[in-house]
C-alpha cells in the first residue's frame, strides 16, 4: 500500500474487530514500525505493553464503559443522542490492547532538544503511535484509540512505574472492514474541516494564496 493511500483509509476503528489473533509476524512488523519513529534526541521514550488477558481486558473495558457514562451525563438534548449511537472502543471484541507508555526518564537527564521542550519527549511517542497506526492500516488491521480512561487506573492495571506516563490503550486486530467515513463524521458529531481553514501565511490569519495551475 502507497503512503498516501494508508493515510486516507487510516481510521479509528470500534465495530469492526472480528476477534481473531494478529499474526505474530505481522504484530512485530507494525511494532518495529512504531519503535522507528524519530524521537527527541534519539531518546526513544516509549514502551508498549501487550495486554490479551481476557480478565485485564473485561477489567478495562468496564472502567472505560464508566467513563463513558460520566461523559454521557454532561451532554443534553441532540448531543446526547448522537453521542448514544457512537461506539467508543473495541477493547474485548480485538483481542489485543497496546498499552503505550512515555518514559520521561529515557535518555538520561539531558536528551538533547529537550531542554526549552519538556513535552519534546511526548511528542515523540505520539510519533510512534501514528507509526503502528499507519503500519496496522497496510498490513489491513484496525486501530481504536481509546482515550475514555484514568491515567492511575490503567497505569495500575499494566504495573506500569510510577515515572511512566500511560498515552495510550490502542486496540488492534483483524476486521470485517474498514470505514470508508469516520465514525465521528458518520454519526454528525463532527466534520473534518478543509485544508485551508487551517492554513496562515507568515503571522497567524493571514490568508495563504491559492497556488496557480
Amino acid at each position: 500500500m502507497e503512503l498516501y493511500d494508508a493515510m486516507q483509509r487510516r481510521r479509528d476503528t470500534r465495530a469492526e474487530f472480528t476477534g481473531a489473533a494478529v499474526d505474530d509476524e505481522v504484530l512485530r512488523r507494525v511494532l518495529a514500525a512504531a519503535h522507528s519513529a524519530p524521537s527527541v534526541g534519539m531518546s526513544q521514550p516509549w514502551d508498549f505493553v501487550l495486554v490479551r488477558d481476557a480478565q485485564a481486558l473485561a477489567a478495562f473495558a468496564g472502567h472505560v464503559a464508566s467513563e463513558r457514562d460520566e461523559f454521557a451525563s454532561s451532554l443534553d438534548g441532540e448531543r446526547a443522542e448522537t453521542f448514544s449511537r457512537i461506539k467508543i472502543e473495541g477493547i474485548r471484541e480485538s483481542g489485543l490492547g497496546v498499552v503505550v507508555g512515555y518514559d520521561p526518564t529515557r535518555g538520561g537527564p539531558n536528551v538533547l532538544g529537550r531542554h526549552a521542550i519538556a513535552d519534546a519527549g511526548l511528542y515523540s511517542v505520539c510519533l510512534a503511535i501514528q507509526n503502528l497506526w499507519l503500519a496496522a492500516t497496510a498490513e489491513g488491521l484496525g486501530v481504536g484509540w481509546v482515550s475514555f480512561y484514568r491515567e492511575e487506573f490503567l497505569r495500575e492495571l499494566v504495573s506500569m512505574p510510577e515515572h511512566v506516563r500511560p498515552v495510550a490503550w490502542l486496540c488492534l486486530g483483524e476486521v470485517a472492514n474498514v470505514p470508508t467515513v469516520p465514525d465521528l463524521e458518520r454519526f454528525g458529531w463532527r466534520h473534518r474541516s478543509p485544508l485551508e481553514s487551517v492554513l496562515h501565511a507568515e503571522r497567524w490569519g493571514e490568508q495563504v494564496e491559492p497556488v496557480q495551475s
